[in-house]
């Protein structure tokens, strides 16, 4: 198990189909750096993509690239220019005006949540180092975010927050380091292991604001994926690495948008499960980041190079301004 043949064929992020008996079958699962495994059940053949630790003794796994064909769309930049969503253009400048950017991010964020969509957004610590823990729990509260994927740091640097007011021991107020506030991210998980659970600690009142309160409030799903560095870690974490990337690939399932929020590991993780067609919005201080997420060739994906506070605040406001204070429709 988990070998396929040397010549086999590498699937990319575009709508695959394969020739199998005189007929194209559509690969599922799409994703990049896959094999396609063929099953018959029935008469009825399916194709789907799969991790190689996935492919299984006695499977037919498709090799060489005679009899495949991938989808990809073939209109030219300035048509491309013309249409609804001309910014999704696999664009990076640090030039580029950042509130042009956050006006289509808000409008496209609208409209997915209103037609009952799927937003997942991978965010890092840097998004509550800088400031944006209130208004990516504001975003969670208001119904924009469908699944939330990230470490541990990010959850524990959010309800050290919560907790007290600090992110790395620097207070959020003040910006200036307190003392003793190195020790703060261990009490913080020690607390919650304490708890048991990131969810028992809302259940029991200690954890009442922040990112992960809202997501736990509002049943929005999160997966944090474990990593050589992480202290404690959280109860919630998964430090089986298998494990957790089949956890971000469930939660990827069905997305219409992913936002990436300054975590290079879980962006560029996050890349290589989504096809071709989710639109992927990139935030990240560094130009490299953004330009990584670029190069896998996905024409509906948009770098911004901008600090990721600035940009969840503004496209807070944007939001604010695009509607009215969100309410869920009684039966």
């Amino acid at each position: 198990d988990g070998v396929a043949p040397d010549d086999f064929y590498v699937s990319t992020i575009y709508p695959t189909e394969v020739r199998v008996k005189g007929q194209w079958i559509r690969v599922q699962n799409q994703r990049m750096d896959g094999a396609i495994a063929i099953t018959e059940t029935d008469g009825k053949i399916q194709a789907k993509c799969k991790v190689l630790r996935d492919v299984k003794i006695g499977e037919k796994v498709v090799v060489d690239v005679i009899g495949i064909r991938s989808i990809r769309k073939t209109e030219s930049r300035e048509k491309r220019n013309k249409e609804e969503f001309s910014f999704m253009s696999a664009g990076v400048s640090s030039e580029r005006r950042v509130e042009l950017v956050v006006e289509q991010v808000a409008w496209e964020l609208r409209q997915v949540r209103d037609r009952g969509g799927k937003v997942v957004v991978t965010a890092g610590p840097v998004v509550i180092h800088t400031g944006g823990s209130e208004h990516l729990a504001h975003l969670i509260r208001q119904g924009y975010v469908q699944a939330l994927l990230g470490g541990n740091a990010i959850a524990v640097h959010d309800i050290e927050q919560s907790l007290m007011g600090t992110s790395l021991g620097v207070d959020m107020k003040q910006g200036v380091a307190v003392h003793g506030g190195h020790r703060h991210h261990l009490k913080t998980i020690n607390t919650i292991r304490r708890c048991g659970s990131i969810a028992q600690a809302v259940e029991t009142g200690i954890l009442k604001k922040g990112v992960m309160y809202e997501c736990v409030k509002n049943n929005v799903p999160f997966c944090l994926a474990g990593s050589i560095r992480d202290d404690g870690p959280l109860p919630d974490t998964q430090m089986d690495l298998i494990k957790a990337q089949e956890e971000y690939a469930e939660l990827l399932k069905g997305a219409d948008m992913v936002l990436m929020l300054s975590t290079m590991l879980h962006s560029i993780g996050v890349g290589n499960m989504t096809p071709a067609g989710v639109k992927m919005v990139c935030v990240d201080i560094n130009p490299a980041v953004v330009t990584k997420l670029s190069d896998r060739g996905s024409v509906e994906s948009v770098g911004v190079v901008t600090d990721v506070g600035l940009f969840l605040s503004l496209l807070v406001a944007q939001l604010e301004q695009l509607t009215s204070p969100y309410s869920v429709a009684k039966a």
